[in-house]
């Protein structure tokens, strides 16, 4: 370890703050002996795409990525003419995070319904679906769902298959922003597929650094009809999402998908998340604010606390008006991590006299 690195901090601010699993990080090494023909002729992209499809279907096409913003570029521009729209929830990170990526490179306009759950259903897809035909309107094409959502809560199955089914009968897409995919599978007790495939899901990103890869993304199309194997390979390099050294990625990915470990790992963060509900469920002046369903705890707790309690861990503000905060469990996160934070919370409530 450097010297100059002291180590010490446990967050609960984000899962891309968690490091990577060890078997994960082997993975990378045994990648590295010898040379590997670059931009994914290599054995471990096959491995991987192999894998991937395994999960999803042997239709899937699949494209590694470096990030999560360039998966959803990428997958999107699939679909999408520059006059087409997007619709999703305000809460979505393609519309809160990612500093109009979609908007910017894509050239089409993100529609936004307001959600208290950060879910949309077939009713608010129909109120936004209008003006068809009508050259002055931006034409409605993708309906993008989060799975799992912004706030931790999660679709089910029939809710996507209602989605999907409305969003063709409307002669729209469904993208799947699947940044934390595996938790909602975990969650939900199913596979990759019974949750995309096998609901309508036209196409998705497929998230694996926030579950314990250093860095590993793909965007994987379900419906041939979009035929992204003559086109996502240039949209890919295009928007510069092409690794030239792609064994690296898809190596992460090989290790995470063989034995199951992606599982392993999203239902000990998804576990943590219940156990940190659990422990300040009853504490005075605090409330939980949504169903906890994945790995995140949202919560209104007093804000004179905050800054005290996220010097224990850190942790985002969400909502500055209200004061609701966000605890993100990760896959190394421990009981004793969550044991110590609980404990300042208790102690810090109780110094206000809520």
């Amino acid at each position: 370890m450097a010297s100059w690195y002291r180590g010490g901090m446990r967050s609960l601010a984000s899962d891309n703050h968690s490091g990577v699993h060890p078997r994960v990080l082997e993975a990378i090494v045994e990648a590295n002996a010898d040379h590997a023909i670059s931009y994914g002729a290599d054995p471990w992209t096959a491995r991987a795409l192999e894998l991937i499809r395994g999960e999803f279907g042997g239709q899937a096409e699949v494209f590694p990525v470096f990030n999560g913003t360039g998966a959803n570029v990428v997958g999107m521009q699939s679909m999408l003419r520059t006059w087409e729209s997007v619709i999703c929830a305000t809460t979505a990170h393609v519309n809160v995070d990612e500093a109009g990526a979609p908007e910017k490179l894509l050239g089409s306009k993100v529609i936004t319904v307001p959600s208290t759950d950060a879910k949309i259903t077939p009713e608010l897809i129909r109120a936004q679906h209008w003006g068809i035909g009508d050259f002055h309107h931006a034409q409605p094409r993708v309906v993008l769902i989060t799975q799992s959502t912004e706030y931790g809560t999660r679709y089910s199955l029939d809710e996507l298959r209602a989605i999907t089914s409305t969003a063709h009968e409307l002669d729209m897409y469904v993208y799947l922003d699947g940044a934390r995919i595996a938790n909602a599978a975990a969650g939900l007790g199913c596979t990759f597929k019974q949750m995309t495939t096998d609901v309508g899901i036209d196409a998705l990103s497929f998230g694996a650094t926030k579950n314990g890869a250093l860095g590993a993304e793909a965007v994987v199309v379900l419906n041939p009809e979009l035929k992204a194997g003559e086109t996502l390979g240039y949209i890919r390099k295009q928007y510069m999402q092409l690794a030239s050294k792609m064994r690296f990625t898809s190596a992460q990915f090989v290790a995470l998908l063989e034995n199951d470990l992606w599982r392993a790992n999203a239902e000990h963060s998804n576990a943590m998340a219940r156990y940190l509900e659990a422990k300040v469920t009853g504490i005075p002046g605090v409330t939980i604010t949504q169903a906890v369903e994945a790995n995140a705890v949202f919560a209104l707790i007093p804000a004179a606390i905050t800054p005290a309690l996220q010097e224990v861990a850190p942790f985002y503000v969400w909502n500055e008006a209200t004061n609701e905060v966000r605890w993100m469990c990760s896959w190394d996160t421990t009981t004793d991590d969550l044991d110590a934070f609980v404990a300042a919370l208790t102690t810090l409530v109780a110094g206000t006299g809520a």
